[in-house]
């Protein structure tokens, strides 16, 4: 008898895809006989982890007779659907003591699965158009840009890529994904894309606002496309480490070197002080700054006694370097 209706609940549900109960919602209201004590209900819902269904996946019973296998579960990714007249057939055939109230109560079979979403398979297949001679560095563009797989939790390591060909003039490639549908055979799935060259370059891991001293630990690293690089984006960590953002500057884009400047240490019209620093004696006076300077920058000095302009080294905080040949404009 078991054999026989098992071939017979294949035809209802189409060979889709191996299986232990897993996980399923509440029994069902509705529609059963029998003394409460030995209530049987239908659940409404069944996730299955293997390429067979079970009786006591979708009934509420136990013992020897809940791992009768009745059906195949479909295949990752799709659901079937036990209606009214085909459970009461199955309840039935294996004097369960239940019986659908109602036409529409029905049971719905889902496979336990996992999703290989685009960034995945994407990594899988720039891993195989490397050897092919693709750029390993590339970012892969697919033309599909939903395309996510669904396998079977127990063969999630079962995904191979295969007859994948590239063209290095147009960097369009072609593959085929190859796939567990859980059942002992597998799914091609053709895909095509393109490859595009791509940089490393570093951007903010938070918002810096302006003053703020962007250090190492604000940094992360991003590949960007070389077609949408600009002449002056910043591509060295020591052009940013160290710099301050001329206006504030949000985490995650590339930097242009004109949005980032060395920290001001001497603003325009603050008092400094000259240093001159010789082998025999160390001078200082108190001057007036023409502009704004950051350290190593040469701006222009008002010496505050003798109203001399001169140029100075800016070397920290408030303070400038003159050279020896400035000594006179120093009183």
């Amino acid at each position: 008898m078991r054999s026989i209706f098992l071939a017979a609940a294949l035809i209802v549900l189409p060979a889709l895809a191996p299986s232990v109960w897993s996980k399923a919602a509440a029994p069902q209201v509705g529609a059963v006989a029998g003394p409460a004590e030995e209530k049987i209900s239908v659940r409404k819902s069944v996730q299955v982890n293997g390429h067979l269904v079970r009786l006591g996946d979708i009934f509420t019973i136990s013992g020897e007779k809940a791992d009768v296998e009745i059906a195949y579960a479909p295949e990752p990714g799709k659901r079937a659907v036990f209606d009214a007249r085909w459970l009461y057939r199955v309840a039935r055939a294996y004097k369960l003591d239940w019986r659908p109230l109602s036409s529409r109560i029905r049971t719905i079979v889902t496979r336990d699965s996992e999703i290989i979403g685009r960034a995945e398979i994407e990594e899988m297949l720039l891993a195989a158009l490397a050897e092919k001679g693709a750029d390993p560095n590339a970012e892969v563009d697919l033309s599909n840009r939903l395309l996510r797989l669904h396998v079977p939790s127990e063969a999630v390591d079962a995904i191979e890529i295969e007859e994948a060909t590239y063209d290095e003039r147009s960097r369009r490639f072609t593959a085929f994904i190859t796939t567990p549908s859980g059942n002992g055979s597998s799914r091609r799935t053709r895909v095509r894309g393109r490859l595009f060259s791509t940089t490393e370059v570093p951007v903010l891991s938070r918002r810096i606002l302006s003053g703020e001293i962007i250090n190492r630990e604000d940094l992360k690293w991003i590949k960007v496309r070389n077609a949408r690089l600009q002449s002056n984006t910043i591509v060295n960590e020591t052009d940013l480490v160290g710099h301050t953002p001329r206006r504030g500057l949000r985490a995650g884009y590339s930097i242009q070197m004109s949005a980032v400047q060395r920290p001001i240490l001497v603003s325009k019209g603050s008092l400094v002080t000259m240093l001159l620093r010789t082998p025999q004696m160390l001078l200082t006076a108190q001057g007036k700054a023409l502009q704004n300077g950051s350290e190593g920058d040469v701006i222009r000095i008002s010496n505050s006694q003798s109203k001399t302009v001169i140029e100075a080294e800016v070397i920290g905080d408030g303070r400038v370097a003159v050279r020896p040949n400035t000594l006179l404009a120093m009183n």
